[in-house]
């Protein structure tokens, strides 16, 4: 409880710093991917996972595994490409928003969790595996759940 009293502590000064929506969420960004770049090595430690072989397992790991030690919470994975490169979280429970009713509407842009996103992107940049990382949905913004892209960016070694 007390990260997630912070964390809206957090974004609603950087709110009173950025007048843009855009400047929050690239700031959210940026620090989680300082974090993740950080956490992966606890992660590694502590979990004493074996390497994935796909993207699938990856993703299915960053679920199963990661989101469970760190939130408590353990998303639906779908994979939403042919290719097997794009998958999609799906949390039913974010306690990241535990704290929060609604955003408000000048603020609809804003992307409050997108701290996630980075910490997805730079922990998965230190094990050399490059991906885009966006929120799809957003239940403060009214969808019927929170859904996560990955977006892998290199083909599948054989």
């Amino acid at each position: 409880e007390l990260f997630v009293l912070t964390y809206g502590a957090l974004v609603a000064q950087l709110c009173k710093d950025y007048e843009k929506d855009e400047d929050v969420n690239a700031c959210l960004d940026r620090m989680g991917y300082s974090i993740g770049i950080r956490l992966i090595d606890d992660f590694l430690a502590r979990s004493a996972v074996k390497k994935c072989r796909s993207y699938s397992e990856t993703a299915d790991m960053i679920a199963q595994v990661a989101f469970k030690m760190y939130l408590g919470v353990t998303p639906s994975v779908s994979c939403s490409s042919a290719t097997g490169n794009e998958f999609s979280l799906i949390l039913d429970k974010n306690p990241l928003v535990d704290f929060v009713e609604e955003l408000p509407a000048e603020r609809a842009s804003l992307c409050y969790c997108n701290l996630l996103c980075g910490v997805i992107r730079g922990a998965l940049e230190m094990v050399h595996l490059a991906a885009e990382v966006t929120f799809l949905q957003d239940r403060l913004k009214g969808d019927a759940v929170t859904e996560i892209g990955i977006t892998f960016l290199r083909k599948p070694e054989d």
